[in-house]
């Protein structure tokens, strides 16, 4: 570890009675020495020493001079009136610092009168009140300003450095004389700390400034040439004032995020202290490279069509810049020299031609990268797309030329008053997309990139956020806001996000707020369906983050209590209302709002237009027309209960609504926390929302005038009687198993419906489970048993069909018991499990919903797309099978004659089969024949009612139409069971007897 060393300053006063020469005493100062005490020993070295002040004392006078360089110091001044570079005859030389090294001062101000003129008078005053600063030496009156001829500035200079509250004092006084403003600012009292030599592209540079005295604020601010910009935290700029010590008690770092060309500059920290400003200033060099290379080739495509070679012109388009480069051309990762550039405006183009050879039928591509005096790159690339002979192309269609299938033109052409780019895609099959135009509003891009500065912390004031609102809003209102042109709208949208992402640094107070709803209204005006519906969803997001986040932002402070512009905002799509009070009830857009809270102000802004754009994969349901977002400022409660009532125009007869809210993660509709309130008024029309937060809500409705408690009854009771029914149906079929199973055929059959109703009541069971609000997890654990389940169930009655199929055709060659449970478990138990996974798999690895998570059931999207097709189609292809199967069957037993002894039991057997297989195969065949045709139908088509109904009340009673058809319309099960109720009560009458005949003999 390297010894550290401690520099110190000190001044040591000689006294003495003879004559003695300054040169004398300073040269025993010349030396080292070593300092001791009681543990160390220290080497001390004199470095520096020189002569600040003699003092010649004679009895009681004495007279003192500052040496060539030095100035009194401010006691000595201001308590003894030594002010000036003349000997002083008071008695200061036990002063300590009697004199103090002299630092220039410079004082800007101005002077800003309320009646009277500057005159010659006033000069003077000004100058004989600014004499008494320490160290005074001039100031000058500048004039009055040519716009304003009673502001006057002025200049001055003093050669030490002074109190604050001295400045301020003779501040004060001249306000006073004159009934004027003053503002001062101070040059050499600050000490500020830069970077001496250029700074790296993208690099972190730290300024910092301090001040001996503590002051009320502290700022930096950007000089370039012809424009200032304050600092302000951003994603750029980082402000940090807790750097104080006890030498300097007011403090200000700035750091800077990776910096580029936009960040040099002469920057100016300032401490403010009442009128006074104490600035300092530093200047702050980038090694630059190009912020940005737009790439062009033309022709925007190489037509090899019967050619060897094709030139193709590229051009790297940079700002200009006083930075020389080193400029490498490379195509196709081979580097080339034949290169020129020349300045166009504001830009340096630099340019190459490639020659584009047609026998290679690799991507060309061109890059090119530039080097600073650091060694720092950065580089740039663009594809050639080449039509080959014999490859798919899309003809010229001027401007676009002849273009290779699969590549995008990107054309930076735009109309007058427009920049961007223009872009076209030629499809696989050689035919043109339409053109997708980015080429936006040229004073939209001057307010956008002022708004991309903002966020950066460039220029991040009030006064700019209200221009860049100010302006957003007269350029949406204007013709050349084109209401065809969607790029205007993206690039609307995309200020707003940036300026609601700023608002989270940086704060913005109410007076922007009538310029940004009006901007707002504006776009929803325009049209948006010139892209497709994800680009518009995703708009649509944006948009609303963006608003609700700008009107939480915003601080609204003592305006929401006043009737001024501020406390209600009006325009065509939006609404904005605020409430200070502790219960508020405002409405927006017929949207009542009600919050009770303690502290705070409550901001409602309600928005047309947007819901039909927004994502909503909410249910099955269709959005309103209104939107409203809620937020709070300076509010701290716990816990807020919102309640919302939406006007009745939003609703249709018997639909059922939904209360939502906009979940920003998910970027659609949720309920969490919001449900649907009785209407206390008389307008049966009305919908009464209450959400335990605060966010975007809005109400969904449900797609069909469907009744949906009538059909919840329904399930739940169908599903209630179908589960006690499947019960019955096996605990009878183990009561009789024995008794019926007489052959193999019926045991192939018993052993079916056993299975059916197994599967059936599992499949109830988890249908009734998920009804309720589940996790995400458990609703796709019982989307898969459901989906297993109902397969497994038609899976037993295709072997039951199949079977009785096989028995009475191949009379000679019956099935085995053992063959048949082999075969029957392959189709049963490991077909429906293949069927599952595979489906499942397959919509995982293809990133394709496998199963809703409102509903637990797999998922509908189109014909023969939808995880619900790995269901409809098994289901189809059993159906089908079973109905061939009972032609089959009927006609066979039509036409066999009456039966040996032997094979009565079969015949039997084989009916009731028939009896389970005619009467099931309708009735669950129909069931989802018609859930299917729900999915088909209009939801507002009449039929979609009567279809809901049919499925929901067909579904529910599976059970029981199975304990019908299986266990009671068989006759030899009715008769097992009625024997087996005979004999319990044949059994309890034996023993009454035998008891009775014990108690009569015992009284005997």
């Amino acid at each position: 570890m390297e010894p550290f060393e401690d520099v110190y300053i000190a001044e040591l006063m000689v006294e003495s009675n003879v004559t003695l020469e300054s040169n004398t005493i300073l040269s025993a100062f010349n030396l080292t020495t070593a300092v001791s005490n009681s543990t160390t020993s220290h080497k001390v070295t004199l470095s520096h020493s020189e002569l600040i002040a003699e003092c010649l004392i004679v009895g009681d006078e004495s007279t003192c001079n500052c040496s060539t360089g030095y100035i009194w110091s401010n006691l000595v001044c201001y308590e003894y009136n030594c002010c000036r570079e003349t000997p002083c005859a008071q008695n200061v030389s036990q002063i300590t610092p009697l004199c103090v090294a002299k630092v220039k001062v410079h004082i800007n101000g101005s002077v800003t009168l309320n009646t009277d003129n500057w005159n010659d008078i006033n000069n003077t005053k000004l100058k004989t009140e600014f004499e008494d600063l320490n160290g005074f030496e001039y100031l000058n009156i500048t004039g009055p300003r040519l716009d304003n001829n009673k502001v006057v500035d002025f200049e001055a200079a003093v050669s030490v450095k002074f109190p604050t509250s001295k400045l301020q004092t003779i501040i004060s006084n001249l306000e006073s004389h004159f009934g004027a403003v003053l503002k001062v600012d101070t040059i050499g009292l600050v000490t500020i700390e830069a970077p001496e030599t250029p700074v790296c592209y993208k690099s972190v540079p730290v300024l910092k400034c301090t001040f001996e005295e503590r002051t009320g604020s502290a700022g930096w601010s950007l000089n370039k040439k012809y424009q200032r910009f304050e600092l302000n935290t951003g994603s750029v700029v980082n402000l940090d004032s807790n750097c104080a010590t006890p030498q300097y008690n007011s403090c200000i770092i700035v750091t800077l995020q990776k910096v580029t060309g936009l960040w040099s500059g002469l920057y100016e920290c300032g401490f403010t202290s009442g009128s006074v400003r104490h600035t300092a200033k530093a200047q702050l060099n980038v090694t630059l490279l190009p912020d940005t290379i737009a790439m062009t080739i033309n022709p925007l495509s190489a037509d090899c069509s019967g050619l060897d070679m094709v030139p193709v012109t590229v051009n790297a388009t940079i700002s200009k810049t006083p930075e020389s480069f080193d400029v490498l051309w490379h195509y196709m990762g081979k580097r080339e020299n034949n290169q020129n550039m020349k300045l166009v405006g504001d830009d340096q183009v630099y340019t190459f031609t490639a020659d584009v050879k047609c026998d290679n039928k690799t991507k060309q591509h061109v890059s090119v990268s530039f080097k600073n005096i650091k060694d720092q790159t950065k580089s740039a690339e663009v594809y050639i797309p080449v039509v080959h002979d014999g490859t798919t192309f899309c003809k010229e269609d001027d401007p676009w030329p002849k273009s290779p299938a699969g590549d995008t033109m990107i054309s930076s052409t735009c109309e007058a008053g427009r920049v961007g780019y223009k872009s076209r895609t030629c499809e696989v099959t050689g035919n043109w997309q339409d053109v997708f135009f980015y080429c936006i509003n040229e004073e939209l891009n001057k307010v956008s990139n002022a708004a991309d500065n903002f966020l950066k912390g460039l220029g991040a004031t009030q006064e700019m956020a209200k221009n860049i609102f100010t302006g957003l809003k007269n350029i949406s209102t204007s013709e050349s806001y084109s209401s065809d042109s969607i790029a205007d709208v993206i690039a609307s949208i995309n200020i707003l996000d940036v300026m609601a992402r700023a608002s989270e640094n940086i704060t913005l107070q109410a007076d922007i707020l009538p310029d940004f709803i009006s901007a707002a209204s504006n776009m929803l005006d325009k049209s948006w369906e010139a892209v497709n519906k994800s680009v518009v969803q995703k708009m649509s997001s944006n948009y609303l983050q963006s608003v609700e986040s700008l009107v939480k932002n915003i601080k609204i402070g003592s305006k929401a209590s006043n009737a001024s512009n501020t406390s209600n905002i009006f325009s065509p799509n939006l609404q904005l209302k605020f409430c200070s009070s502790s219960n508020c009830n405002v409405s927006v857009f017929g949207i009542g709002v009600n919050l009770n809270k303690t502290t705070g102000i409550l901001k409602a802004v309600a928005i047309k237009n947007l819901t039909n754009n927004l994502r909503n994969d909410f249910l099955d349901t269709l959005p309103t027309s209104l939107l409203i977002s809620a937020t709070l400022e300076n509010n701290s409660d716990s816990f807020l209960e919102i309640k919302l009532e939406f006007p009745e125009k939003t609703l249709n007869d018997n639909t059922k609504p939904y209360c939502v809210f906009w979940n920003t993660s998910e970027k659609d509709w949720s309920d969490l926390g919001c449900f649907v309130k009785p209407s206390n008024g008389n307008r049966s029309g009305q919908v009464v929302c209450e959400c335990n937060h605060l966010t975007s809500f809005s109400v969904l409705m449900a797609k069909g005038d469907i009744s949906n408690d009538v059909l919840d009854i329904i399930t739940y009771v169908g599903l209630g009687v179908s589960i006690f029914s499947l019960l019955i149906f096996l605990t009878v079929e183990s009561l009789v198993w024995s008794a019926v199973v007489k052959s193999n055929l019926s045991h192939f059959r018993h052993t079916a419906m056993v299975n059916i109703a197994t599967f059936l009541l599992l499949a109830d069971c988890s249908f009734l489970a998920s009804t309720g609000g589940v996790s995400e997890t458990l609703c796709l654990v019982l989307t898969v048993c459901k989906h297993l389940f109902f397969l497994a169930m038609f899976s037993w009655m295709l072997c039951m069909s199949v079977m009785l199929v096989h028995q009475l055709i191949f009379v000679f060659s019956p099935l085995r018991k053992r063959v048949f449970m082999f075969l029957s478990s392959i189709i049963g138990y490991v077909c429906p499990i293949l069927i599952v996974g595979s489906s499942y798999v397959y919509c995982k690895y293809t990133n394709k919903q496998y199963y809703d998570n409102k509903s637990c059931w797999l998922v509908y999207e189109r014909l023969l797309e939808g995880s619900i097709h790995a269901f409809i189609l098994p289901v189809g292809t059993v159906i089908l099978t079973n109905l061939f199967s009972m032609v089959v069957v009927i006609t066979t037993l039509v036409k066999s004659s009456a039966p040996d002894a032997s094979k009565v039991d079969d015949k039997e057997t084989a009916k009731s089969i028939i009896k389970v297989v005619v009467f099931l195969t309708p009735v669950f065949g129909v069931t989802w024949i018609i859930g299917f045709a729900q999915l088909l139908l209009e939801k507002d088509d009449p039929m979609a009612t009567v279809a809901s109904y049919s499925f929901t009340i067909l579904n529910s009673f599976q059970g029981l139409f199975l304990l019908l058809t299986g266990c009671f319309a068989e006759q030899k099960v009715r008769e097992e069971m009625l024997k087996l109720i005979m004999a319990k009560s044949n059994g309890k009458s034996e023993s009454m007897k035998n008891l009775t005949s014990t108690t009569y003999t015992k009284d005997k």
